[in-house]
């Protein structure tokens, strides 16, 4: 890979998590969580976005970053007041830094006309309009330009050059050591200065010591750049601003004058009196209480200027992270190594075992130190492929706010839990099924403003977000509190697609899941958001392909909530091995109660059919696993055999019988359906240590089609 692309590469990485604090940052500047700290994030996130930007010669990028930054600074001053409004539109601009930045890569064409109106808007706000009126003069000049004179023509702009300044800019570089360790080669910015217009460059090797003295990580030389006066100085100072502290520079006109930019910051030192502040600490407190009122605007104004000087202050104490970034294909191939340690793991301590060595001797107490060992290697590979799903739900907000306005509705997007991590492979498949959650939620979910006051309900809808761990597997939730499912409608509009018959026994459960059937909607029409039945069935079968389950709970007038069951990890797995039959199955731990022998009294028939167990006063359905698989035609006796009590993420409960527990093991997981079909109760496939193939039982398949069919034959006929 060219050095050029790689630097590239890594600018285009540091700028998605740039745009997810910007996101972020704004979201809680909206709901009124925001304060000076997060004002200042926000701002260091757009710089460092456009600095980034200017060394690689993104104009387009670097303008409008520009016009953003130079609003954010007004906020951060106390000039521009984050109210709703304000936010809001910068939510949208921070949308258009997102489209420039995937323009950059060569992906998303933006909206130019969206852009500059959004850019028009901003330059209002630093100017000291309020946001109607901002966006009202965003909008006026493109109403202008297409309206024309009253004989059709419309008005030409003329772009005439401003006359040059009165001498070349003078520029003097100095690089210090920390830009050439930190990968940064002064040519580049010298070149890229080179482009703005005609230069002329020398070089200061004053500061070369003789080859004997000479430190070959130090810095020496140093540039003197004349640049031709017309070049704006922000154009200048954009170039430099990647590298920041790394590379002192002094900018002045060729006469000596300091840029104008400087003379605010001057003027404010020369204003700063000692000994007025010195006056109005000794002011009674009667009298300060007195003047608070009308001091409170100024002193949150100079609160917001101090704030990033503190932040410095702080900064400087505390010690950054470090970090590395390794190529994704590594992680995977040392993953899959340590899957391979384990299973070879396993084989040595069968071996051992089967050779009939005392658990005492010093060879079983090595192999039990490797198993040690082996676990925390394992724990700690899975753990550098762990990330929050962050990542996925920072790019939801935007979605929210354009099925919003798209729709008419007002939407407020909450999200919790967003540091909870699981295995990179189960994020990179998550973004589908939530987008088409929350796209139902919103416009399916919702109720209209109108409708809403109707209903009692303030104006603005929520959609709530969430992700938590349970029981060793991660559960996503995506919730409105809007109409709920129209359980009558939903059974008229399946029965009219011939999805279920017309006099079909449903229960409530039953026909919230018809939602999930393959060419059902219940929108009224097709539109560019939904309408066409292909949004909830991608879900269920992007769910399933992750091993996971989704359920639905609505209560009509109040709302609907989705929850998502998802393993954390494709690759390992805590299972029992049990034995039915010949074969040799893996029950997921997670998903286990308890095991026990249930004695003939604690059994009980359900029917000329079924049987249930009793535990502690609950009855739950006794389930043959040998011939829920097909590997049997005449049940087992549950007195004589073991029995698994579990549990599916939904809460039902299930006794499973097995013919016996050979022990309890971490297993690596092997995918079925990639390596021969998918199976109805097996949720994939693992290599035992003595190198057989064993199944490891999809638990909540078994529960689920147990509760959809008539009951089994009877395993209480051997007790009874």
């Amino acid at each position: 890979m060219n050095p050029m692309d790689a630097i590239k590469q890594t600018y285009f990485q540091e700028c998605d998590e740039l745009l997810g604090d910007l996101e972020r940052g704004l979201l809680s500047l909206q709901d009124g969580e925001g304060d000076n700290e997060t004002i200042n994030a926000v701002f260091r996130a757009v710089h460092s976005v456009k600095g980034g930007a200017g060394a690689f010669g993104f104009e387009a990028l670097v303008a409008f970053s520009h016009v953003f930054e130079t609003a954010l600074d007004e906020m951060r001053s106390g000039r521009l007041d984050p109210s709703p409004a304000v936010v809001g539109a910068m939510l949208r601009a921070a949308d258009v830094v997102s489209d420039l930045v995937s323009a950059a890569k060569g992906g998303a064409v933006v909206d130019e006309a969206r852009a500059a109106a959004l850019a028009a808007e901003l330059e209002a706000l630093t100017a000291g309009q309020d946001a109607a009126s901002a966006a009202a003069t965003a909008a006026a000049p493109a109403a202008g330009e297409a309206q024309g004179d009253e004989w059709g023509f419309a008005p030409l702009k003329i772009e005439i050059d401003a006359p040059a300044s009165d001498g070349d800019w003078l520029l003097v570089l100095k690089p210090a050591a920390a830009m050439y360790a930190n990968g940064h080669d002064a040519v580049i910015f010298l070149r890229e200065i080179e482009r703005l217009g005609e230069t002329s460059v020398e070089l200061d090797a004053g500061a070369l010591p003789l080859l004997d003295a000479l430190d070959p990580e130090a810095s020496y030389l140093a540039w003197t750049v004349r640049i031709e006066g017309s070049v704006e100085e922000s154009a200048i100072r954009d170039i430099l601003d990647f590298v920041g502290d790394d590379c002192p520079f002094e900018l002045t006109r060729e006469g000596g004058a300091a840029p104008e930019a400087a003379a605010p910051a001057a003027a404010a030192a020369d204003d700063f009196d000692i000994s007025s502040l010195l006056a109005s600490i000794k002011e009674p407190a009667a009298d300060a209480a007195t003047a608070a009122p009308a001091a409170g605007p100024a002193a949150a104004s100079a609160a917001r200027s101090d704030a990033p000087q503190g932040e410095g202050a702080r900064g400087g104490s505390a010690a950054p992270a470090a970090t590395i970034r390794v190529d994704l294909e590594r992680v995977d191939r040392m993953i899959d190594l340590v899957g391979e340690l384990v299973i070879n793991q396993a084989m040595i301590a069968q071996r051992v075992t089967e050779s009939g060595i005392a658990r005492s001797s010093n060879i079983a107490m090595g192999l039990d130190e490797l198993e040690h060992l082996t676990r925390e290697i394992q724990d700690s590979v899975m753990a550098i492929r762990a990330q929050p799903v962050r990542s996925v739900f920072q790019r939801m907000p935007r979605l929210v706010r354009e099925i919003a306005a798209a729709t008419g509705k007002q939407v407020r997007l909450v999200t919790e839990g967003e540091g909870t991590e699981v295995d990179k492979t189960v994020i990179e498949r998550l973004s589908d099924p939530i987008t088409h959650m929350l796209r139902n939620a919103v416009d399916h979910g919702l109720e209209t403003p109108d409708e809403r006051i109707a209903a009692g309900k303030p104006a603005e809808g929520t959609v709530k977000m969430a992700a938590l761990h349970r029981s060793g597997r991660i559960v996503i939730e995506v919730a409105d509190d809007g109409k709920g499912i129209n359980r009558p409608r939903v059974r008229d509009i399946a029965v009219s697609k011939g999805l279920i018959a017309p006099d079909a026994v449903l229960s409530d459960d039953e026909i919230d899941n018809l939602i999930f059937l393959p060419g059902f909607s219940t929108a009224a029409a097709v539109s560019n958001i939904s309408g066409r039945g292909v949004g909830m069935d991608v879900v269920k079968r992007s769910i399933q392909a992750l091993g996971g389950r989704i359920s639905i709970s609505s209560v009509p007038g109040k709302g609907s909530t989705f929850s998502m069951s998802l393993p954390l990890t494709l690759a390992v797995l805590d299972g029992m091995v049990v034995s039915v039959g010949n074969h040799t199955l893996v029950a997921p731990l997670t998903a286990i109660i308890e095991t026990l022998r249930p004695k003939p009294a604690d059994m009980r028939r359900l029917g000329p059919t079924g049987s249930v167990l009793v535990v502690r006063g609950a009855h739950v359905p006794l389930i043959d696993i040998g011939m829920a698989l097909g590997w049997r035609n005449t049940p087992i006796d549950p007195a004589g055999a073991v029995t698994l009590l579990v549990e599916n993420e939904g809460g039902g409960r299930a006794a499973l019988v097995v013919d016996d527990i050979q022990g309890q093991r971490q297993v690596v997981i092997k995918s079925l359906a990639s390596n021969y079909q998918s199976v109805d109760g097996v949720a994939a496939a693992t290599i035992l240590g003595d190198g057989r193939v064993a199944l490891i039982l999809d638990v909540d398949a078994i529960i689920e089609r147990r509760t959809a069919m008539r009951p089994e034959p009877t395993l209480l006929a051997k007790a009874s």
